[in-house]
């Protein structure tokens, strides 16, 4: 990992974010990045703590800050205790040498089989036969649309059984009738891969990634007919790519500047509290007729999933009670509460049912139906993701500018990853 600087390492501490490892054995530090999820992953802790005697006390930074944190951290050999760790950043964490070796811990504890999570979570954060992270959830993508718009300019509501080519026509008709009003029907921003473009490329046969890892798919030809379709179809609906990088698509659906939104199952809290919830409602991710048979078939029905994984610090002061804080909270039993809690959808397969059914009045089966329906592809990855993911959403902002030079920029974006991962 790159070294800090010491004028970053400054401002990471002004700002007063986690001071490390904890100061004491009463006490655990976890660091988070959504506090939407904060309510219940405190009421499942909490639990916890009534019974081990040990406290735990949450920080939440937002996703930029997070990552500054952790990398200033291991610059000065300071992380908390338990934190949450990601796709993109995984193998670099677990290189840099700092998160704890979770094996002998797992083959000690009875609540804990890793073969019960689903097993593309399981693995991205095991290496070399080493479990650096326990599996925290999944998460799927749907489309969520605002009904006041639909009504609005009188475009009839999406049903399950629509294709991508659908779903760029109803978008045109929001776009064409809301034009004078600043209404767009859909958005999509270069960096809006797991939750949008990323599943239109897997769900035309393409690919972000090859099988094994060790090159770009996005130079293949049905990737480069997605990426085709997401200039010509798609992109002419959208808002322009500036107002799109500087406000997001839920912010830009809840106050009914665009007509729909693909968006993962980690933000349905976030759309439950808004003000107009009753306005808002989701439906299964489009599928693209691949074979021309008017049906959906599995592998043409495509949502990208991930999962978070709970990471220990190595040199926590408090190692033992920290695992068994991240073994409550992935155990069966913990991530049935969190379904139940509405915090997320579990890792641990089959107990998200509660999930879908714990927001009052805002039907969430989109999520749990393309599991049924369709087919879901692990987030595309490698061993530093991070490095060609970046870069990637960066070059594509020409790509979005002048939608005419999308096959061009996707060509040199896939030699830039294979020089990329080559080195890896």
């Amino acid at each position: 990992m790159k070294k800090v600087s010491a004028l970053l390492l400054s401002s990471v501490m002004s700002l007063s974010l986690l001071s490390g490892c904890s100061s004491s054995k009463d006490s655990i530090k976890v660091a988070i990045w959504d506090n939407n999820q904060l309510a219940g992953l405190e009421q499942i802790a909490d639990d916890w703590s009534k019974d081990s005697g040990v406290n735990v006390d949450f920080e939440v930074l937002d996703w930029s800050s997070y990552w500054t944190m952790l990398e200033a951290g291991v610059s000065g050999g300071e992380l908390p205790d338990v934190f949450w760790m990601h796709s993109a950043y995984s193998q670099m964490y677990s290189d840099a040498g700092v998160l704890l070796d979770m094996n002998s811990y797992i083959e000690n504890d009875d609540a804990i089989e890793l073969n019960n999570y689903y097993p593309g979570i399981t693995e991205l954060y095991n290496s070399n036969g080493t479990q650096f992270a326990m599996p925290k959830d999944h998460d799927t993508i749907a489309v969520v649309y605002n009904k006041a718009v639909f009504d609005k300019y009188g475009v009839s509501y999406p049903t399950s059984d629509w294709t991508w080519e659908e779903f760029a026509q109803i978008s045109q008709e929001i776009t064409d009738k809301g034009k004078a009003d600043g209404v767009y029907g859909t958005y999509m921003n270069t960096g809006s891969n797991q939750s949008g473009w990323y599943n239109i490329v897997y769900s035309f046969g393409g690919s972000i990634v090859n099988a094994d890892k060790t090159k770009s798919g996005l130079d293949d030809a049905a990737s480069l007919k997605a990426m085709k379709f997401v200039a010509d179809k798609i992109l002419p609906t959208c808002p322009s790519q500036d107002s799109m990088a500087n406000t997001g698509g839920d912010t830009m659906l809840v106050s009914g500047k665009i007509g729909m939104y693909l968006d993962g199952s980690w933000m349905a809290n976030a759309y439950y509290s808004a003000d107009n919830k009753d306005d808002l409602a989701w439906v299964e991710i489009p599928y693209e007729d691949v074979n021309g048979d008017g049906q959906a078939q599995k592998e043409e029905r495509v949502s990208i999933y991930n999962g978070l994984g709970w990471s220990i610090y190595k040199d926590s002061a408090n190692a033992d009670a920290s695992w068994s804080l991240v073994s409550a909270l992935t155990s069966k039993e913990g991530q049935q509460k969190q379904s139940e809690l509405g915090v997320t959808m579990a890792a641990y397969e089959g107990v998200s049912e509660a999930w879908t059914q714990s927001f009052e009045g805002m039907d969430l089966s989109a999520f749990s139906d393309v599991e049924e329906n369709g087919t879901l592809v692990f987030r595309p990855y490698t061993k530093y993701t991070g490095r060609w993911e970046d870069a990637m959403s960066t070059k594509l902002i020409s790509a979005w500018n002048n939608p005419s030079t999308m096959t061009d920029v996707c060509k040199q974006i896939a030699a830039e990853m294979n020089a990329t991962i080559a080195a890896e």
